[in-house]
């Protein structure tokens, strides 16, 4: 812990924007993301980083939305750089070139996370809304020549759950060092399709056999599975714990534990337009909203498990009962659990509601 009571910081995201010309109805961004404008330049994001290793971070994780929408997005990289951190970028492959990617590469980037949305094109450009696959692969193929680290990501859900083996199949022919098989997160734009997304035991199940034979094939990529909340009986410990290890900067500058957090009501968070990330990391009342344990209600915080899942994610808690403080419905333990036996009971839908495109 830091003199000021907020732990050490450790990793950055820095959301330089929420514009994208995807549309996937699981998207991690707000839904009301159209309001919420890039406010900060390349300048302000280098001043970020600079406080942001001052205060012990390593890593940056730039992102969106989609961040090569983003003119100056070499800056940025630049700035990185420049600070000392390890530069990583997520990305949907498009804009972004094979050029620019090269670009950033000179400018500091040290890794690529790509987002693929299937193992084929036409099941891929149906959830990402709009052509991709091609240009995916390509910017995969690009990221390896140049050297880059590369991480696949594939969001997972019933749509194509059944396909795990063919995603892995794609990321050895892609040569990638590390694959994210990470079912879908029940938030945003996802709760609102849980309906068509939601898998069943029986889907995840094969999907985990199909991952353990994978697995026993050979150790590269290294394949992370990530189990949906709803089938887990344990919540994870969402972002390592709220403020424990991560800051997330939003594009308008708000400075936030998790990328929803913005949504919960009653909390104050502060915004590095107008004070130091210092400050906002250790002073701002949302961001210590929900540090530590004295803010745990039962059964959190008599459970032996309190200190590794920080009874889970105070977002779901939310959305889900209503009140972020209590226990995440994930864990079989909550009074609440029922809000979570309810959605998996719950009918399957053919209806995907997309988010809307900009990318400008």
């Amino acid at each position: 812990m830091s003199a000021a009571g907020a732990p050490r910081l450790w990793n950055l995201v820095a959301e330089l924007t929420y514009r994208c010309p995807l549309r996937c109805p699981y998207c991690s961004n707000p839904t009301q993301w159209s309001a919420i404008r890039d406010a900060l330049d390349a300048d302000a994001w280098g001043r970020v980083f600079r406080e942001a290793a001052a205060l012990g971070a390593v890593h940056v994780g730039l992102t969106g939305g989609e961040p090569s929408v983003r003119g100056d997005l070499a800056e940025i990289v630049r700035a990185a750089a420049d600070a000392q951190l390890y530069p990583h970028l997520v990305t949907a492959g498009l804009p972004l070139t094979e050029s620019g990617l090269a670009a950033l590469r000179d400018a500091g980037l040290r890794s690529v996370q790509l987002s693929i949305q299937d193992a084929d094109a036409e099941a891929s450009d149906a959830i990402a809304g709009t052509p991709s696959f091609e240009r995916k692969l390509a910017i995969a193929r690009a990221a390896r020549a140049l050297g880059l680290a590369l991480t696949l990501n594939f969001v997972l859900h019933r749509r194509n759950l059944g396909r795990v083996g063919e995603m892995v199949a794609l990321a050895r022919t892609l040569d990638a060092d590390r694959v994210e098989l990470a079912n879908a997160q029940y938030d945003g734009w996802a709760l609102r399709n849980r309906d068509a997304l939601l898998p069943s035991r029986e889907q995840l199940e094969a999907a985990s056999a199909v991952v353990a034979a994978e697995r026993a094939k050979a150790s590269r990529p290294e394949l992370v599975w990530v189990l949906p909340d709803y089938f887990s009986g344990r919540p994870k410990p969402c972002m390592g714990g709220w403020g424990a290890r991560l800051a997330v900067v939003a594009p308008d500058g708000l400075v936030l534990p998790c990328h929803a957090a913005r949504d919960l009501p009653g909390l104050a968070f502060w915004n590095v337009r107008e004070r130091s990330l210092r400050e906002c990391w250790h002073e701002a009342p949302g961001m210590n909203a929900y540090r530590g344990e004295s803010w745990m209600r039962e059964p959190c915080r008599s459970c032996e498990r309190r200190a590794q899942d920080f009874g889970g994610c105070r977002c779901q808690a939310f959305r889900l009962t209503g009140d972020a403080a209590n226990t995440d419905p994930a864990c079989a333990l909550a009074p609440r659990r029922d809000a979570i036996a309810a959605a998996r009971q719950r009918p399957a839908s053919d209806a995907l509601r997309y988010r809307d495109a900009r990318s400008s």
